[in-house]
């Protein structure tokens, strides 16, 4: 009966990892985000974009997914006035996402604060434009400082998946209670649950480590 079940949980895996990747990719894209307007010289723009912030940070992260999952579709009904369901998957990778960028803009925020002040001065000095001097020579720089912390938040975002499960996609942590449902042998689904997370937490590590000793051998190569 085990071997019967394993096809579904490794489609449950795939999903897992496709959430966790979408919601990676996402997640930086939005940091970067947060970082430029908080980093802003506009008080207007970087006040409100830090308390932004500083609420995703305080609140649940199943409360995150909740609100994302049942207020994007009131939201859209109350804007548009016809009723739109957005698919489970959708709203996972948008609030993992988000609570992923809350953080990681943190960690981004701290590596550019650990560049140098003459690299930004360089960059005045040569007329570029704050913004083309922040995308093409601070921000390659940031990855090194950055890339342990955003090391740990990947796997706590590995874990978070888990939440979505709650909101219908078919992730592994569901899967695992589905089957738990028809054979009735919760340890047994449940702890091989957690060696699959295991196994993808391990295997993450190993590359992560691999990155950060890439970075630190371009940055003796450089010196």
């Amino acid at each position: 009966m085990f071997f019967e079940y394993l096809p579904l949980m490794s489609t449950a895996t795939l999903m897992t990892l496709g959430l966790a990747v979408c919601s990676l990719i996402a997640g930086l894209v939005l940091a970067i985000f947060f970082v430029v307007l908080e980093t802003n010289k506009f008080v207007c723009v970087r006040k409100p974009t830090a308390i932004f912030v500083t609420l995703l940070r305080g609140l649940p992260e199943i409360l995150v997914v909740l609100l994302i999952y049942f207020g994007s579709t009131e939201l859209v009904e109350k804007l548009t006035g016809e009723y739109i369901e957005f698919s489970p998957f959708l709203c996972g990778v948008i609030a993992l996402a988000i609570i992923f960028a809350a953080y990681a803009s943190q960690t981004l925020r701290g590596a550019i604060q650990a560049i140098p002040l003459g690299q930004w001065e360089s960059g005045a000095a040569l007329g570029l434009s704050r913004g083309y001097t922040f995308v093409n020579i601070i921000l390659p720089q940031v990855w090194r400082h950055a890339l342990p912390g955003l090391s740990n938040q990947w796997l706590v975002l590995l874990k978070d998946t888990a939440l979505v499960s709650l909101i219908g996609v078919d992730d592994l942590m569901r899967q695992a209670s589905l089957v738990n449902t028809n054979t009735h042998q919760p340890f047994t689904w449940y702890s091989f649950a957690a060696l699959l997370y295991l196994i993808i937490t391990l295997v993450s590590q190993f590359f992560m480590r691999k990155l950060e000793m890439r970075f630190t051998r371009f940055e003796r190569g450089v010196k």
